[in-house]
Parts: structure tokens; C-alpha cells; sequence
């Protein structure tokens, strides 16, 4: 996906640049607005957040929408969710955080997955970030108990697994 939206907004990196934040945001383009959800989102917010002017944003809007394969992957774009990642610790859910040696590997989510639920705790969220979008993406668990130590030796045991925390 990454790859058919950089080589429409080849040569305005400026343009990219709001993408990629549509994008990390789970923002969608329609009617010429930028919407989370069903909430309209102000051109001024990401221009802010994307270090442009307006105008950039609304060039970017209309290169969008007049491009079909932009407008399909824009339009359909849906924010995830709530991320319970920063607030897990408040709530006494478990974190366990995987940093990938490469995040392309297949089955380090399913092979994480296992051995918690070898161990009866249930998974409340999996999050998963995304390699084209993420410098160093991670694959963090959130469970409905804390994780016992115990699985930290396990979890590196799995192909393609850099690094674990549990907190």
C-alpha cells in the first residue's frame, strides 16, 4: 500500500508527508475533508502536526481525490480503535512488547499469542505497527493479567524475535 501512495505523491514530499500522517492516524479523505470517523478533522490540525502550510494539505485533499487509487485507499481508511498501550499499567492489564528482528518474519504474533493462551490469560488487544510507517515497529500484547515472567525466555525463543519487556 505504502509503496502505490509514494509513487503517486513522487516529487512533493511535502504531500507524502501529510499522507503518512492520514495514514499513522487511521484518517480518511471524502468530499474534499479529512475525517476520523465520522468527525470532521480542521486542514489547520495537520497542517500543524505535518510542519506545512495549509495549502499543502488541501493540494494534497484534491491529489487525492483525483486519483483513483488514492481515492480508494484514503476513502476506506478507518481509524482502529482506542489504544489501551499507554494506560495498561493504570488499568493492571499485562503488557508484553515484541521488537522483531524483521518485521516482515511471519508467525510472531500467532507464536506470542500461544504461549499466553498456553498459560489461560486472555488476550484484550494486539497492536500491531506497521513497518513502512514505523522506524522500529513493535507488536505489543495487552492482556487482562499481568505477564508471568517465566514467558520472557519463551518469547525470545520465537523466530524473528529481537527483544521482549514485559511491564
Amino acid at each position: 500500500m505504502w509503496d502505490k501512495i509514494a509513487k503517486c505523491l513522487e516529487g512533493y514530499p511535502e504531500r507524502l508527508n501529510v499522507a503518512k500522517i492520514l495514514i499513522k492516524n487511521g484518517l480518511s479523505v471524502r468530499n474534499g475533508r479529512i475525517y476520523c470517523g465520522d468527525i470532521v478533522i480542521p486542514v489547520v490540525r495537520i497542517s500543524r502536526v505535518a510542519r506545512v502550510d495549509r495549502r499543502t494539505v488541501t493540494q494534497t485533499i484534491s491529489m487525492i481525490e483525483s486519483n483513483p487509487e488514492l481515492k480508494t485507499i484514503f476513502s476506506g481508511i478507518s481509524p482502529s480503535g482506542p489504544s489501551l498501550r499507554e494506560v495498561a499499567k493504570y488499568l493492571n492489564f499485562g503488557v508484553v512488547e515484541i521488537t522483531p528482528i524483521d518485521a516482515k518474519t511471519p508467525g510472531i504474533l500467532a507464536a506470542a499469542a500461544s504461549l499466553i493462551a498456553q498459560k489461560n490469560i486472555s488476550i484484550r488487544q494486539a497492536i500491531v505497527d506497521d513497518p513502512e510507517l514505523t522506524p522500529e515497529p513493535k507488536l505489543t500484547l495487552i492482556t487482562e493479567t499481568k505477564i508471568p515472567g517465566e514467558l520472557i525466555p519463551e518469547f525470545l525463543k520465537i523466530r524473528g524475535v529481537s527483544k521482549v519487556s514485559v511491564y
